[in-house]
């Protein structure tokens, strides 16, 4: 092996695995919708940054507080995972949106989209 491509292999082996959860693509309106992320490198918990969004069918991009405070999660600091709840109002009911979360661990950014349409 070269010593390019042995850097290449150590570059694969560390790169983090981030997980979400997320308590379905239906939530309920007016209730805690629950949702954690994981990120580990190598099997073991890792520190990441988050950030939380959501954007609606125009392509408009809003903030997700953290719980019931008025701090959105924006580079919010974690080690190995993190838990959080969503709040869906009552006017977005029906709507499809995207819940966004960038997720920066190591020197790698990850971008999950994750589906939902409140009910």
């Amino acid at each position: 092996m070269t010593f390019a491509a042995a850097g290449a292999a150590l570059a694969l082996a560390s790169a983090p695995t981030v997980t979400l959860t997320a308590a379905g693509h239906a939530p309920k309106t007016g209730t805690h919708w629950p949702y954690s992320v994981s990120v580990r490198t190598g099997g073991k918990p890792a520190a990441a940054r988050i950030t939380a969004q959501i954007v609606d069918p125009i392509g408009g991009v809003h903030a997700v507080d953290f719980g019931l405070t008025t701090k959105p999660v924006r580079n919010w600091a974690f080690k190995g995972t993190f838990h959080d709840f969503v709040i869906w109002p009552a006017d977005s009911r029906g709507i499809p949106l995207t819940f966004r979360l960038t997720v920066t661990s190591g020197g790698t950014k990850k971008v999950i989209a994750y589906h939902v349409t409140p009910r």
